[in-house]
């Protein structure tokens, strides 16, 4: 008896297990997922009172095979004859994607940093007549306006059916007190400020062919995370923003998806040479006081989980590049797509779970240094 009831009550566990993982999203179907969840429990439920707990368990794995079986059909939409501009295409998904796109047949704009840098002609040589490198510094508004003269020129009176905004930095992760003010104003500026000016100034294309935004947060805008507080802040205001754009534009039947993403190796990571530079401008920045409690130690070690970082964190970037894809091209796109590993798991977590329990986790799972403040160790 106490077998069969073990039985019965790790089937329960799975089911609900299987309803959570299917709800992660932020399609449609989820409603779906709700309601045959709920109908199966209640049905779960009773039987549980009617029949020997071995059927129950067999009928709530039958479910959760049901649910993990059946997935969503995807319908994308053609994409010839389809306008995208993507910024942030020096390197990682900006690049990528706009290699993918314009292999799909869509014409493809590519913002990048530098017009003359390796990225940039890495997508020259790609040789597809589908893809038109722009210079397009997102923090520069005369960029910005050149960027827009050129598309305006080439789309005429069709608009412009997708703009991703995905060009960010991360700069260095630090304590929250550490952070010069010039980081949090920098990470401001290209992850939030120039998201909203690219929209600002490309939402008429975009209204006209009734098209998509596609916006690239990160798991750090809604998590947080020790020592991303300039980051995360600056993903949390785009997370925020997009939300609320999602809602306002929907009338004009323009559509919103933000990204998500966790820990995917890119080069917002930087290099050696970007690693002396943080730890020489913190040490410059850093106050007396600060200097003092933490310790130059402690501070000139914060710049090296730069490269732990990079190498714990997912090198295939395609399950980001298929959302964006995704949220572009299907004819449901979902409201928010979390690519990788805890996507979806951890902001469950952090919901969910009480303070001290995420606490714990968090403070666990994000250990950039193994180095403490000096103050603290002495005492």
């Amino acid at each position: 008896m106490e077998i069969t009831s073990c039985f019965c009550t790790i089937a329960a566990a799975l089911f609900i297990f299987t309803v959570l993982w299917k709800l992660r999203d932020g399609s449609a179907a989820r409603y779906w997922t709700a309601a045959f969840g709920a109908l199966a429990g209640a049905l779960g439920a009773s039987l549980y009172f009617l029949v020997p707990p071995v059927v129950c368990g067999v009928v709530l794995l039958s479910c959760s095979f049901i649910l993990i079986c059946v997935s969503e059909r995807v319908e994308l939409l053609p994409a010839k004859s389809r306008v995208v501009l993507v910024t942030g295409c020096d390197s990682g998904f900006g690049h990528v994607l706009a290699k993918r796109l314009s292999e799909m047949g869509v014409m493809v704009f590519a913002g990048v940093l530098d017009v003359d840098g390796a990225g940039a002609q890495q997508l020259r040589e790609a040789g597809s007549e589908n893809l038109q490198v722009l210079q397009l510094d997102v923090t520069d508004s005369s960029q910005i306006e050149a960027a827009h003269r050129r598309v305006c020129a080439q789309v005429a009176d069709t608009g412009l059916w997708g703009l991703v905004n995905n060009a960010g930095v991360l700069r260095c992760p630090m304590d929250a007190e550490l952070h010069p003010i010039t980081e949090y104003r920098r990470c401001m500026d290209v992850n939030f400020l120039g998201a909203v000016k690219m929209c600002q100034v490309f939402l008429p294309l975009l209204r006209r062919s009734r098209g998509r935004i596609v916006n690239m947060s990160s798991m750090a805008g809604q998590v947080p995370m020790p020592m991303f507080a300039a980051y995360g802040a600056s993903k949390a205001a785009l997370s925020v923003f997009s939300q609320v754009s999602r809602l306002e534009l929907s009338v004009w039947g323009v559509s919103v998806a933000l990204i998500q993403p966790a820990g995917f190796r890119t080069n917002i990571f930087g290099n050696s040479d970007d690693v002396t530079r943080y730890r020489d401008e913190i040490l410059a920045a850093v106050s007396s006081e600060a200097r003092e409690d933490y310790g130059e130690a402690y501070i000139s070690s914060l710049p090296d989980s730069l490269s732990k970082m990079s190498q714990q964190c997912a090198e295939d970037l395609s399950p980001v590049v298929d959302d964006m894809c995704h949220a572009l091209l299907s004819a449901r796109p979902k409201a928010v797509y979390t690519p990788g590993q805890m996507g979806w798991l951890l902001p469950f977590v952090y919901r969910c779970c009480p303070t001290a329990v995420f606490d714990t986790i968090i403070t666990t799972l994000v250990k950039n240094t193994d180095r403490e403040p000096a103050a603290l160790s002495r005492s």
